[in-house]
């Protein structure tokens, strides 16, 4: 059953930008480790970016790296993927998720979102 909740995702053109947000309603995530994963059909789930529960450590996949932003904001319980530079390679479903602690392992982590969908057309 779904934990998280993703918003934010939609079609856009190479070279624009979109913000994910992920929020969780019903529970407080203030002590985990908060990701963003990406899956194209027929792959496997791949880390996007992920923050430890302290804010003070974080982890980008090599294709995003720069390019991305994940911040989060423990007051608000919510979690946020600032994507510039988008390309059309980052066409996927894009899922929120959180865990005990930061790994770039989807299996990791516990708790998961329903996932948004992200097209970027060239």
């Amino acid at each position: 059953q779904e934990q998280l909740v993703e918003s934010g995702g939609g079609l856009v053109r190479a070279g624009e930008s979109l913000r994910l947000s992920c929020a969780a309603p019903g529970h407080t995530f203030s002590s985990y480790a908060m990701g963003w994963f990406r899956q194209v059909a027929g792959n496997e789930r791949e880390l996007v970016a992920a923050v430890s529960w302290s804010g003070g450590s974080s982890y980008y996949g090599h294709e995003v790296k720069d390019r991305f932003t994940i911040s989060r904001d423990i007051a608000r319980n919510t979690v946020y993927l600032q994507m510039d530079s988008l390309k059309e390679e980052d066409t996927a479903v894009y899922y929120c998720a959180a865990g005990a602690s930061l790994d770039n392992d989807y299996r990791s982590y516990e708790y998961w979102g329903q996932g948004t969908q992200v097209t970027v057309s060239s």
